[in-house]
């Protein structure tokens, strides 16, 4: 797509909010540049490229032959005439339909005369089935229509104004799935199930076989000037270069995927594989344009403009924030691939390969147009162009029942395509609709706002324009009743109002028009703005923790996290208030940094709350300043060690026994240890109910052994915390 022929006119808009005297009130602008963002959206008559530009789509016309596809249930291969029309080869039952001058007819079936005849046009015959298909068709030099009828009587036949001639039949051969031909008018065939390659004499005659391959089937050939045949197989993903006249091969790229579907061979030299996968039928997800989206274009020659045409720019702004716009992929190197994923190689003339176009997709056919490939894929119904040399691609088609485009036809003017699931003929046209829209996805302001201005970044030629109608809403469902009407079109010229009401989706929907098919506006990026009032700010957690570290005894962390919609600079303060009183009392204000450390041998024991209270002053004036307070979770401050309520010595003989009663205000008691005679090794003692789980327990400590005379006993008495208190007794033995 040439983006050049056109006059630059600067037309730049500023975004019109009033933001007022309230820094925070801040415009944000959401930009769709990508074309992940458009895709978002919804095209009726209307292209997304690959580099995000959107453009008035191809006319197509659905060619009316439904009649003849009542029985059909694909059209598989697609080949034009020198005389205007058009040959379709179609499943199940090896029908052939030709259409040329707005007519359509059946030249060939496999179902029996009698039957065939009584099923057109009859709604009540008896449906007839004969299980044959024509994959692959071509045109001899004469114009003559080559087909290779697949199924239980595989065959080739050739079809002319004298009748219809057999030329091929081999047991070994069930599918013809490839046909290609030469300047000698020799014929080569690429079949399955046995993977052989066939070579038949334009008199049809002398089938030799050239190639046998490992594969099931050959899916697809081409053939050289030189005469070198190119083959891609069904298996390994294998594209093989055979030398027929020597019968002999060698593989000149292994593909990750499984299967060739398409060969082309280009005017360089060139050749471009279509490689995909069946299995990506099971496992298809709508993925857009997945080819590698970096940041800026390819590098395309500009034309000379056009007079009469504009350019209309976006206002700069400091930063793209809301762009929506996903990181660009890396780059995959073979071997990484995912087995879903079609590719299309180009292979050079000295066997390189390069991948000009990726898309989870399933391949069925490639062609060449205007400098630019073709590429006809399912699940999703889509018709790609590739331009190579610029690296621009596009959904040039997307068929709304058909759930695949299975063959592609280039004749003058347009190209036609063939569709299954269910079978359609399309004609796509060089020029272009004179009429297309572009609706967006909704855009989420996160807050009920106020929308401003709606800018584009376009070249609109001469006869061409481009309208906007917005609407808004609450619910985020574009579908919904409760939506806005949408507004009258505006022709954009420059930054528009989108008067719209307040509401937290916005969805905007751009018309674009053409007075001549040849021109086409080319949108590249929509910018629109919003603004939400100073909402309050929001402290979303608050934790209070004591801190494990012996060097820092009664020091708590806490930590605070907190959110504003408007992205205002907050700041924080920190009150404490002792459970069950009303009055906080502040630690600290205008706190910058989400945590605070606090020294709680500053406060009584007790059982305490935190309010942390996020303020937004700094970006807004004091009569437009919000707060936000979060409460913490009640938390115990306890610096206190547990106190001996009742402590008893006895001694007998060379024993003596201790028994104490030990209590703690608010923590349960850790642990209570002794040691005889300032030994350094401190012994555990349990309490009387073997557990240390409450606040209180009772301790009985036997000391055997003891020599007579004195003794002194050290207790050490620790709550959970480790707030720990000792007690020194003096011990006599008699």
């Amino acid at each position: 797509m040439k983006h050049s022929t056109l006059k630059t006119l600067l037309l730049v808009g500023a975004v019109l909010i009033s933001t007022g005297h309230a820094p925070a009130v801040t415009t944000v602008v959401t930009r769709h540049v990508r074309a992940a963002d458009f895709l978002a959206g919804q095209a009726e008559g209307t292209v997304i490229d690959s580099e995000g530009t959107i453009t008035l789509a191809p006319a197509t016309l659905h060619v009316e032959m439904d009649a003849l596809l009542k029985n059909v249930w694909s059209i598989n291969a697609l080949v034009a005439d020198g005389a205007g029309g058009v040959y379709c080869g179609t499943s199940p039952n090896g029908d052939i339909i030709r259409y040329a001058d707005g007519a359509a007819k059946i030249i060939y079936s496999a179902v029996p005369a009698v039957i065939a005849n009584s099923e057109i046009g009859d709604p009540n015959a008896v449906e007839y089935f004969a299980n044959e298909h024509v994959f692959a068709l071509a045109l001899d030099s004469q114009d003559r229509l080559l087909a290779g009828i697949s199924g239980r009587n595989c065959r080739l036949i050739r079809i002319s104004s004298d009748g219809v001639e057999t030329l091929f039949c081999d047991p070994d051969a069930t599918y013809i799935f490839a046909i290609v031909t030469d300047r000698d008018d020799n014929i080569y065939l690429g079949t399955g199930p046995n993977g052989l390659i066939y070579k038949i004499d334009a008199a049809g005659a002398n089938a030799q076989r050239i190639y046998d391959a490992r594969d099931n089937s050959i899916l697809s050939l081409a053939l050289a000037d030189d005469g070198t045949l190119y083959a891609g197989g069904d298996q390994r993903g294998l594209v093989y270069k055979i030398d027929p006249a020597a019968r002999t091969a060698t593989v000149l790229y292994d593909a990750d995927q499984e299967e060739i579907t398409a060969l082309l061979l280009n005017a360089d030299g060139s050749l471009y594989a279509a490689a995909t996968s069946a299995q990506a039928v099971k496992d298809h997800v709508r993925a857009g344009i997945s080819a590698r989206e970096g940041e800026g274009r390819p590098d395309t020659r500009a034309a000379a403009p056009k007079d009469g045409a504009a350019t209309l720019e976006i206002a700069n702004t400091a930063e793209a924030s809301e762009s929506k716009k996903a990181p660009p992929p890396p780059d995959t190197p073979k071997g990484t691939l995912p087995k879903t994923a079609g590719r299309i190689y180009r292979i050079d003339p000295r066997g390189f390969v390069t991948n000009v176009f990726s898309e989870v997709a399933v391949f069925y056919d490639l062609a060449h147009k205007d400098n630019c490939l073709m590429l006809a894929t399912g699940n999703d119904g889509r018709l790609f162009t590739v331009d190579p040399k610029t690296d621009e691609k596009a959904v040039a088609y997307e068929d709304k029942q058909s759930s695949q485009i299975t063959a592609l036809a280039v004749v003058d003017g347009g190209v036609y395509i063939g569709c299954a699931n269910p079978p359609k003929l399309i004609m796509i046209d060089d020029a272009r609709v004179v009429r297309g829209t572009y609706t967006s996805s909704l855009i989420d302001a996160g807050q009920p706002a106020k929308w401003g201005a709606l800018q584009i970044r376009a070249e609109i030629p001469r006869d061409c324009t481009v309208t906007m109608s917005a609407r808004t809403g609450n619910v985020g469902e574009p579908n919904d009743a409760t939506l806005s009407p949408w507004t009258d079109p505006v022709e954009l010229k420059a930054a528009t109002q989108l008067n719209v009401p307040v509401g937290r989706f916005c969805q905007y929907r751009l018309t674009l028009d053409t007075a001549r098919p040849s021109e086409t506006p080319i949108v590249k990026e929509v910018a629109v703005a919003h603004v939400i009032p100073n909402l309050s700010p929001r402290v979303t957690s608050v934790n209070v923790s004591r801190l494990n570290d012996k060097n820092k005894p009664g020091v708590f962390a806490i930590a605070y996290t907190a959110v504003d919609d408007n992205r205002d600079t907050l700041i924080y303060k920190i009150e404490f208030r002792r459970l069950g009183r009303s009055r906080w009392i502040q630690i600290k204000d205008e706190l910058a940094a989400p945590r605070f450390e606090w020294d709680t041998r500053t406060v009584a024991d007790g059982r305490y709350e935190i309010r942390v209270t996020a303020d937004d002053r700094r970006s807004n004036t004091a009569a437009d300043a919000m707060t936000g307070s979060r409460i913490s979770d009640v938390f115990v401050v306890d610096n206190t060690p547990p106190r001996i309520e009742r402590l008893r010595v006895q001694t007998n003989k060379r024993s003596a026994v201790i028994t104490l009663k030990v209590r703690d205000e608010y923590t349960a008691i850790g642990g209570v240890h002794y040691t005889v005679n300032s030994n350094e090794k401190w012994i555990a003692a349990l309490p009387d109910d073997s557990v240390y789980d409450t606040t209180a327990e009772t301790v009985t400590i036997r000391i055997d052994d003891l020599e007579p005379g004195e003794h002194v006993v050290a207790l050490k008495i620790a709550d959970d915390l480790e707030n720990t208190v000792y007690k020194t007794l003096d011990v006599t033995i008699k």
